[in-house]
């Protein structure tokens, strides 16, 4: 930092040294032009005649209230104001007293409201002006009259034009600050919403296979000594299983990795491609599953696509948790006018002990149908879940075919 900036920090940083500094040299140029007197067509001539007393003594006390400009501005310009007045009706030969008051009036309307600078201004203006025209020494139409008029008007316009400067450098800092205030609110909007799509997708991965394996691994564990070859299958079931388990958590947490970190798996995202696959994974478990398809044809954007098949696999996966060993499942995907609807029903009452709503997550403590509910929402449709009549449940979840962006533009 050089020694020019240093003081200028130095000074800002006390401000009343700086007024000080500021009224000793407006006293210095004012004791200098006392000395300056102009000589009819020859401009200004310096004539070695001293300052009368009283010009003196108000150079010095218009210097003086300088000082504390900053803390009362009004009061400083009305006590220069007045010294100034003073001089313009008794000095002969004039000094530059209103220098100071043109220090106070711009002092004025940098810290003001513009309405206070012109009445002000004005009334300085006024004031002294008429004074030197109608009572000073010199002729009315001397050219020190006019230069006070001048001088305050400059004066005034300059403090005008500073306030207006810091108003429009502190709004562009308002701006920018609630610009990154805005930036930070949405980058934790946006944390918050991918650390709750992370958990559902890791919700129904887990839930599906997890309660795969369960089934299977209970069934092996009863065939065992009687049917080892259908416990071999069932444990054949349970390998494929865990397997597809890990690959799509591989797949999920592969999301969290920083951009130094290995790639992530490329396989692409689950979606209605795979729902036979999906419904056989069921079918090997024991749930009899019936797939009825009227929407050949569409083409779903990916995260519908994807919601679709985590809808279809959590109903599924609580219709095999809850509905009962004799339970079985229907599931229908319908193209409807600018929607896909899709419908997962089942037939069972439950296993003893466990009501039908014990499958909500108010009763029974999950996040199947919360996740669901989740992510239709963030889609723009609608889900729909309950008991049956006569016994089951049914779960009815209505998705857009052509979702937005956060700018409102179909994708």
């Amino acid at each position: 930092m050089s020694t020019l900036e240093r003081a200028r920090c130095g000074l800002k940083a006390h401000p009343l040294a700086a007024d000080a500094a500021l009224a000793a040299g407006v006293l210095a140029c004012m004791f200098a032009g006392s000395f300056a007197a102009p000589q009819g067509h020859h401009g200004l001539t310096w004539d070695a005649h001293a300052p009368a007393v009283l010009s003196l003594v108000l150079m010095l006390a218009g210097a003086a209230a300088l000082v504390f400009r900053r803390r009362a501005p009004k009061t400083v310009l009305a006590v220069t104001g007045t010294v100034s007045l003073v001089e313009c009706v008794t000095g002969d030969p004039r000094a530059p007293v209103a220098m100071s008051a043109v220090i106070a009036l711009f002092t004025v309307a940098a810290s003001t409201d513009r309405s206070t600078t012109w009445r002000l201004g004005l009334l300085t203006m006024t004031v002294l002006t008429a004074a030197a025209m109608l009572a000073g020494p010199l002729p009315w139409y001397a050219q020190e009259n006019l230069g006070v008029l001048a001088w305050t008007g400059i004066g005034a316009s300059a403090g005008d034009a500073v306030r207006s400067r810091r108003a429009v450098v502190q709004a562009i800092r308002d701006r920018a600050e609630r610009a990154e205030r805005t930036r930070e609110e949405e980058a934790r909007r946006r944390v918050a919403e991918e650390r709750l799509r992370i958990a559902r997708d890791l919700h129904d991965v887990v839930a599906h296979h997890i309660a795969l394996v369960n089934v299977q691994a209970g069934v092996a564990a009863h065939v065992m000594d009687r049917r080892p070859d259908q416990a071999k299958e069932a444990l054949a079931h349970v390998r494929e299983a865990s397997r597809s388990a890990l690959d799509e958590l591989r797949a999920t947490v592969g999301l969290l990795r920083q951009s130094g970190d290995p790639e992530a798996p490329t396989e692409p995202a689950p979606g209605l491609s795979r729902l036979e696959e999906l419904a056989d994974t069921f079918r090997s478990a024991g749930l009899p599953v019936s797939v009825a398809r009227a929407d050949q044809g569409t083409e779903l954007p990916a995260a519908v696509d994807l919601a679709a098949y985590r809808i279809v696999q959590e109903a599924l996966t609580n219709v095999r948790k809850h509905a009962g060993p004799e339970a079985e499942a229907e599931v229908s995907v319908v193209r409807v006018g600018p929607n896909v609807e899709v419908t997962v029903l089942d037939d069972g009452p439950g296993k003893p002990g466990a009501p039908e709503a014990g499958r909500a997550p108010e009763a029974g403590g999950g996040h199947g149908l919360l996740g669901m509910r989740e992510r239709v929402t963030a889609l723009g449709g609608t889900l729909t879940t309950g008991p049956r009549y006569g016994g089951g449940f049914r779960v009815h979840a209505i998705l857009p075919v052509k979702t937005t962006t956060a700018q409102g533009e179909p994708v």
